[in-house]
């Protein structure tokens, strides 16, 4: 796919890596819909600078739990665009706990944004894709633990390998109109309540001794978005973190 003068969506797209997805898109040339929840003003400076790129960029408001601001963020898409080349689903949240203490509720709220979401947003997407008879795109974030168990963020961990297997099913029952993977990031950027000194350690105990970048990710989508031979792909980026098994990178002291 030739990004220039296409049209991308990425969820989470006004801060940390979904930002950084966005910012990488737009240099690519593709106009960009972002989607927040509650990072009004982060998402505001993020179009500030995808607009400075030359290229159009808007934003939406919605919680991914509530499958009507998903449809309301494809409305504004639709409005605003009229097209849909590539998906990002990058929009995530975690919940740290004990699996004998999760509540019904707890399990409803991490499934639905973390799960559900791209599902829902998948299926949206992708009947934009094929009305417009144009070859398309999805790029799920997964998270290492989809692979191994975290057990600080059980419902997280188990909503994560649901993703990654969403992904190869949506990319063998949608080819070959519209492709399908994933990036499975490791440890890119802090957590922003984690020690320095913690993070740290983790990094180092890493095969590569060192942490990523959200620029790491953002290679593995484009690379994953322009080359049109890889479909159900589940790509790591992770530094070699799956290698180790489960030491919950993401957890806190």
């Amino acid at each position: 796919m030739d990004l220039n003068g296409k049209v991308a969506l990425v969820t989470g797209g006004a801060r940390r890596v979904g930002k950084a997805i966005a910012l990488g898109l737009a240099a690519r040339g593709m106009n960009v819909l972002i989607h927040y929840n509650r990072s009004e003003a982060e998402a505001r400076q993020t179009l500030d600078e995808i607009r400075a790129m030359g290229v159009q960029a808007e934003a939406v408001q919605g919680n991914l739990g509530n499958p009507l601001d998903i449809e309301h963020i494809f409305v504004t898409l639709e409005s605003t665009f009229r097209q849909l080349d590539l998906l990002v689903n990058s929009a995530s949240t975690f919940l740290a706990g004990h699996i004998l203490e999760a509540t019904v509720s707890d399990w409803n709220y991490v499934m639905a944004v973390n799960l559900r979401a791209p599902f829902l947003c998948s299926q949206r997407a992708a009947h934009l894709m094929l009305a417009r008879q144009s070859p398309g795109v999805i790029i799920n974030i997964a998270d290492v633990a989809g692979q191994v168990p975290w057990t600080r963020f059980p419902i997280h961990s188990v909503s994560k390998a649901g993703l990654i297997m969403l992904t190869q099913v949506l990319a063998k029952s949608l080819g070959p109109d519209i492709r399908v993977n994933a990036v499975v990031p490791g440890p890119v950027l802090k957590p922003d309540a984690m020690p320095d000194a913690r993070w740290e350690a983790l990094s180092a105990a890493l095969p590569l001794e060192r942490a990523g970048t959200p620029e790491n990710v953002v290679q593995a989508v484009l690379a994953l978005a322009e080359n049109d031979f890889i479909t159900g792909a589940v790509l790591n980026v992770d530094g070699g973190d799956s290698l180790l098994g489960s030491i919950d990178l993401a957890g806190l002291p």
